[in-house]
């Protein structure tokens, strides 16, 4: 095992369980996973292979029926709903396929809302680096409305990019976007790793998104089924 602090992700024995009887299905099957910090990790697998499931539960978005999960060294599994809260706002970060913007706030009110929430001051050098590094300057004061769907997702990973977070979980960024616009995307999101010293996690169904990522995952029926790294370890 890696020590923990090159760890952006660790999960022992995850099982996400839905229904009961007939109507059970096992979404995640006792899947053993570390994913090393400072990378850019892709998780692929057809619909219901409980990539997506995986990407919810080792968040903290969804319980686990049995098992656990790490950010860092930090056990989510375990953790009370308060506490389990702070630290998605204050460790994670999100990018989903819809954007998720607040349509009455400008670009810099969307990218500050987290740390707005959070109680925390703006860190004006590296709100200056992130800006930079995605490109946005000249668009900080347009409402969602005012821009591409290329230029929201951005808004949307500085935002994800503000508050430093440990790791970042992006859902099918790309999914809404044109070709050129999901290229440009899935550079930014390389580069926050090579450059700004993220670590980012990606759910996908696209090879060619998961070809930006340093290590792809394939799961298939709830387990890993495949891993272009060398740290996962899921038994049979």
């Amino acid at each position: 095992m890696q020590p923990p602090d090159r760890l952006a992700l660790r999960t022992a024995k995850l099982t996400k369980v839905y229904g009961h009887g007939a109507a059970r299905v096992t979404a995640l099957d006792a899947v053993d996973v570390e994913i090393d910090a400072g990378h850019f990790t892709a998780i692929m697998g057809p619909s219901g292979s409980g990539k997506s499931t995986l990407m919810h539960v080792a968040a903290g978005l969804d319980t686990a029926t049995s098992g656990q999960s790490w950010i860092a060294d930090t056990e989510i599994t375990s953790l009370r709903d308060d506490d389990l809260t702070r630290l998605r706002r204050d460790r994670i970060g999100f990018i989903f396929q819809a954007f998720n913007l607040m349509p009455t706030l400008d670009a810099r009110g969307n990218i500050l809302l987290p740390l707005k929430l959070a109680g925390r001051r703006v860190e004006s050098a590296w709100f200056d680096e992130v800006i930079t590094a995605l490109g946005i300057g000249d668009r900080l004061t347009h409402r969602p409305s005012e821009l591409s769907g290329g230029q929201q997702q951005r808004i949307a990973i500085a935002r994800a990019l503000i508050t430093r977070p440990h790791i970042i979980f992006a859902d099918e960024p790309t999914g809404a976007l044109d070709s050129a616009s999901g290229e440009a995307i899935l550079g930014f999101l390389k580069r926050s790793v090579t450059d700004l010293g993220q670590s980012v996690v990606m759910v996908t169904h696209d090879p060619t998104a998961a070809s930006y990522a340093d290590r792809t995952l394939t799961l298939g029926d709830g387990r890993v089924v495949g891993d272009t790294g060398t740290v996962t370890r899921q038994e049979a």
